[in-house]
């Protein structure tokens, strides 16, 4: 499910669960571990990647929809777990967005250093709204912190998908280059950090991201509000026809 490439001191960690990258329960559980243990294998950055058109399609819905009460709380608790990983990792992060970004895909982005799209017919946002889930605390807290309050509040309220370059305009995503150079773009940014003088860029980087790590203080509650929300009339309802509409396109 984690395709893992050295780059020198780089470690790529590349989704690899066609066709969309949808995170599942497994995928979500390797990709913590991955993120935990390149640092431990000497990698000094990462780079996050996915397949070419596709970063990541966000949560399973119909996988989670068979999922029962317990199995939703542990798939939360995990998701949670990744995010805090991405946000407390010693080295730099670089989300190498390959294409499509929708829901999870942006979450992910949103708790790296530096987001790098590709250019094209791609979009990304945070569409949670529309499909009956409250966008929760922490992860609209993380979108303020990124676009600013007024953006956040209009991406996160109407659960907008946007273009990349709309995406760029607002400070979603740091940088647009073609859809070939997007993983080698991402290499590049983390170099470019590790050629500076480590304690200080590491001291600095620490200092920088406090705020988003301290997001993370007390997501016990958090994660038992997300998973009543998930079980609630409004947001089976929502998630049922999501997945019906998914299912019909495949017929």
């Amino acid at each position: 499910m984690i395709v893992t490439t050295d780059h020198g001191a780089v470690r790529e960690l590349r989704l690899n669960r066609p066709p969309a990258n949808a995170l599942s329960p497994e995928l979500i559980v390797a990709l913590k571990q991955a993120v935990d243990s390149a640092p431990k294998a000497g990698a000094r950055a990462i780079v996050l990647s996915g397949a070419p058109g596709r970063f990541s399609g966000g949560l399973d819905v119909p996988l989670l929809l068979t999922l029962d009460r317990a199995g939703i709380a542990n798939l939360w608790r995990d998701f949670y777990a990744l995010l805090q990983s991405l946000a407390y990792s010693t080295v730099p992060i670089a989300a190498a967005i390959t294409g499509h970004a929708p829901a999870g895909g942006t979450v992910l982005a949103l708790f790296c250093d530096c987001r790098i799209m590709a250019q094209g017919d791609w979009k990304i946002g945070l569409n949670e709204v529309q499909v009956g889930i409250p966008l929760p605390p922490l992860i609209l807290a993380a979108l303020r912190r990124q676009v600013g309050p007024r953006h956040a509040e209009h991406l996160g309220t109407g659960g907008s998908i946007i273009s990349s370059e709309e995406a760029l305009r607002v400070g979603l995503v740091d940088e647009l280059v073609p859809t070939e150079n997007v993983v080698d773009r991402a290499v590049a940014w983390c170099n470019e950090l590790l050629t500076l003088p480590p304690q200080a860029m590491s001291s600095t980087r620490q200092k920088a991201r406090a705020d988003l790590v301290a997001l993370f203080d007390q997501i016990g509650p958090e994660v038992h509000m997300v998973v009543d929300i998930w079980w609630s009339k409004e947001t089976q309802a929502t998630l049922h026809a999501l997945a019906e509409r998914l299912a019909s396109k495949k017929r």
